[in-house]
């Protein structure tokens, strides 16, 4: 295209398109695969690889010191991806039987095996019709930067890498607690993660190596060989902090704006909302439409795009916005437990001198003075948040029905680690579920 001619006007079809059908990623990975293999015939490597239709399958590493949950955290995305599982163990009880004994003896004795063997076995592995069809996770693979330089030199390139991270005096006390169930392989805690079914209670068992020096040894040549690996994959690497529940690593435009602009400039539909706003009444679904796609067809959304916050409220204005075609390529659902819902908005207060805004708990008024003369708005009362949690929750199961690719984060963190999930989200390709 001609900068000179800019702004472009690029139809909106375009990009949806491309999002929809992976062809940013596609032409990404095409180029990858070439200058990694530099094929003869880079046209039947093409054809070749397109054929295998597997771009969009999970190709994931998690990382992790010892105790950090990584093989539970690897063994919930296999389930949740309909994935492959590929760990140092499955992947040498598959060679054990063929192995030397002097081999055989040690691995049983290091539980290491050489790096070359490592990759070799992974390329077998990964050239089987499940990992080509259903995509693979490796947990705890790489173990040091001369098997991750290996694996990237033979064209194994994962879409993400996750690294899980905590304080070494955490991972050393949750590591003695740690019990494995040798029937399903299903790690569980003494104190975090007891399974009820007494069943399993009787048959977990003490795994070896958990003692308190052998983890801290363990964790010194953790160290020793993350901070070398991570440099190996710039971009799409994320550190997630490991000191909290596992559900919770796990799953890491305001209309109303625009309605009160709407009056305030007396546009035909402003005049039309006005009334509702007067008797502080709900504006109909079909004006909050007209209204919202009116902004959308502005240039500088369709060429910049748009961000809805609290918009669509139910399936009914999902299926309006579908009907019209605005299709967002993302939906995040923040998750956050009453309990702190409550505490955030009923504790907000206003100075109706200044207009400040301070909230009790996290920014307290400075002075006694300013204090006494806070109010709160009534809709901050804790029966009203409760009322609109309920109706949140109740519309939110329907919401997420519709929309199936979207994803689910934990909102009562920092705000800042909420950015950098939702980021994260944006910024990488959307998961592709494979049946």
């Amino acid at each position: 295209m001609d900068a000179t001619t800019a702004p472009h006007r690029i139809p909106a079809e375009m990009p949806q398109y491309g999002e929809a059908n992976h062809i940013f990623e596609l032409m990404q990975t095409m180029l990858e695969q070439l200058l990694i293999h530099q094929p003869e015939d880079p046209v039947s490597f093409m054809i070749k690889h397109l054929n295998r239709n597997n771009d969009n399958v999970p190709k994931i590493i998690i990382l992790g010191p010892p105790a950090s949950g990584k093989t539970t955290i690897a063994m919930w995305l296999c389930k949740h991806l309909n994935s492959n599982l590929l760990s140092m163990q499955n992947l040498i009880g598959r060679e054990l039987q063929f192995m030397n004994p002097e081999m055989k003896r040690q691995y049983l004795r290091t539980k290491m095996i050489p790096s070359a063997l490592l990759v070799r076995l992974i390329e077998d592995r990964l050239e089987e019709e499940d990992c080509i069809k259903r995509g693979w996770i490796l947990d705890g693979i790489p173990e040091t930067r001369e098997q991750a330089l290996t694996i990237q030199s033979q064209g194994i390139i994962p879409r993400h890498v996750v690294v899980l991270s905590a304080l070494d005096t955490v991972l050393i006390e949750r590591n003695l607690g740690k019990r494995v169930d040798p029937q399903t392989g299903e790690i569980y805690h003494t104190t975090f993660d007891w399974p009820p079914e007494s069943d399993i209670q009787n048959r977990l068992v003490v795994p070896p190596g958990i003692s308190e020096m052998e983890t801290a040894r363990k964790l010194l040549e953790y160290h020793r060989n993350i901070v070398r690996i991570i440099p190996s994959y710039p971009k799409i690497l994320k550190v997630i902090s490991a000191d909290q529940p596992c559900v919770d690593v796990f799953y890491q435009v305001c209309c109303g704006q625009l309605l009160k602009e709407a009056v305030a400039d007396k546009t035909q539909f402003g005049e039309l909302i006005r009334p509702f706003f007067e008797k502080q009444m709900v504006v109909p679904d079909s004006l909050v439409v007209k209204v919202l796609t009116q902004r959308l067809d502005h240039q500088d959304s369709i060429q910049k795009g748009w961000v809805m916050h609290g918009f669509p409220r139910d399936q009914d204005q999902a299926h309006m916005l579908d009907t019209l075609g605005y299709e967002p390529n993302r939906v995040f659902f923040l998750n956050v437990p009453l309990d702190s819902i409550i505490e955030r908005l009923t504790l907000r207060r206003t100075d109706p001198v200044t207009g400040e805004r301070y909230h009790l708990l996290y920014k307290p008024p400075p002075t006694m003075e300013i204090q006494a003369r806070l109010l709160q708005n009534p809709k901050d009362s804790e029966e009203q948040v409760k009322l609109k949690v309920d109706l949140f929750y109740r519309n939110s199961a329907d919401l997420e029905q519709f929309y199936k690719q979207a994803i689910t984060l934990n909102g009562d963190q920092d705000p800042y680690t909420v950015f950098e999930y939702v980021e994260s989200g944006i910024i990488n390709p959307l998961p592709k579920k494979v049946p």
